[in-house]
Formats: structure tokens, sequence, C-alpha cells
């Protein structure tokens, strides 16, 4: 039979947590919860949503698990202070971890968390609670990442490196081997770090230049060129 979990949440993420733990996971989706002022639909995928203020009258936590699905809104505060808030009602913050992610069996892993395919995940490699991992990643060996993190698709981690809580690594970011990446830090989308970072900091990569010529224009001169 299988365990019985409550999402909280009732946006995109909540619904895309639906969908990979009804198709890869030991667990039962039986309702969506969210604050009662923000509930505005009573169903979601022919499930309850159900107000997280009287939750544990309607799924007691010694029956039933939770998974917090929020994005990373105010760097991740927002999701922490929900994943607080249902620890503090007696909850069990379960994990997923895709079948599909490459890791090895001394991965730890921390609860709430959501592990999508296509990691590589070497060994000795530590995942804090509530850290959103999204698809195809590498995780060299003796990665540590903090509570609170989100790191989203396709980021070189090397080996050794070490993320605090509460960052947010973009697409396509690398890091190199060794180096600590601060507290509350933003590592835009296609950023090369290679030295530590201090608490807070912001890495932006820029953005490719605008061509001076539109596509019709450029089409032509490309045409003439060959």
């Amino acid at each position: 039979m299988k365990k019985k979990v409550v999402i909280f949440g009732t946006e995109k993420m909540a619904q895309l947590a639906h969908f990979y733990l009804t198709e890869d996971s030991p667990y039962e989706v039986v309702a969506f919860a969210a604050d009662e002022a923000f509930i505005d639909r009573r169903k979601i995928m022919n499930l309850p949503v159900v107000p997280f203020e009287t939750i544990a009258t309607t799924y007691p936590p010694d029956e039933f698990t939770m998974f917090v699905a929020i994005g990373y809104k105010g760097l991740n505060t927002v999701r922490a202070a929900k994943y607080k808030e249902a620890r503090k009602k007696g909850y069990k913050l379960i994990s997923y971890v895709s079948s599909k992610a490459t890791q090895w069996d001394d991965t730890k892993v921390g609860d709430n968390c959501f592990i999508l395919e296509n990691q590589v995940i070497q060994p000795f490699v530590k995942i804090g609670n509530n850290v959103i991992i999204w698809s195809g990643n590498h995780f060299g060996h003796d990665v540590v990442i903090g509570e609170h993190c989100w790191i989203s698709s396709h980021i070189v981690v090397s080996g050794g490196v070490r993320i605090e809580p509460y960052c947010f690594i973009g697409v396509n970011a690398t890091i190199r081997d060794d180096v600590t990446i601060g507290r509350e830090c933003i590592i835009g989308a296609g950023a090369l770090i290679l030295r530590s970072t201090k608490e807070k900091e912001v890495y932006i990569e820029r953005q490719t230049e605008l061509y001076q010529l539109d596509s019709e224009h450029f089409e032509k001169m490309m045409e003439i060129s060959r």
C-alpha cells in the first residue's frame, strides 16, 4: 500500500509534484493544501484543496505525510517558512528523488527535497533539507548543499563545493572545485564561479549582445556572403 501524502501548494510547482509523486514514487497524493485566504478553488486534479490552518483535523500527521511544493520566492524563504510550519504541526516531510537520477548509496538527502531526473551525483554528496534540484545537473564528489536552496537545470558543481543555505543557482551555471558559495547568494544563469563568494552576493552573466540587423536583413547579408 502506498503512503499517503498531502501537497502544500496549488500552483504549477504543486501540480508538477503531483505528477512525479504519482508516476514515480511510493506515495499516493490524497489532497492539496493552502492558506485559507489564498484558496480560490476547492479541487485540483480531482483532489480536494484544504485549508492549511485546520489540516491536522482532516489529515492528521500521525496518518499522513506532507510535501511543501513552493518555488524560490523570497530567495526560498517562503518555502522555508511553510516547511517549518508543517514540521511544527507534526508532519513528516517526504522527499522525492527521481528513479532516473544517477546516484550512489551513500548520497545523503534531507527531508522535503525534490530531485528530478538525469542527475549525476557522485560519491559522498550531502543534500540538506528543503532543497529543490531541477533536471540534468552534475554534482561532483563531496559536494555539500545547505538547507532551503534552489538548484536549476544543467549546472556543473565540481568536487568539494559547498553551497550554503538559501542560495539560488541559475541554469547552466558552473562552479569550480572546492569553492564555497556563501549563504543567500544568487548565481545567475550561465555564471562561471572560480572563487568562493561572500554572503548575499549576486553574480549575473551578461546577456548576449543584440545584433544591429533584424533577422530579415541578417539573412540577406548571409546569402550575399555565401
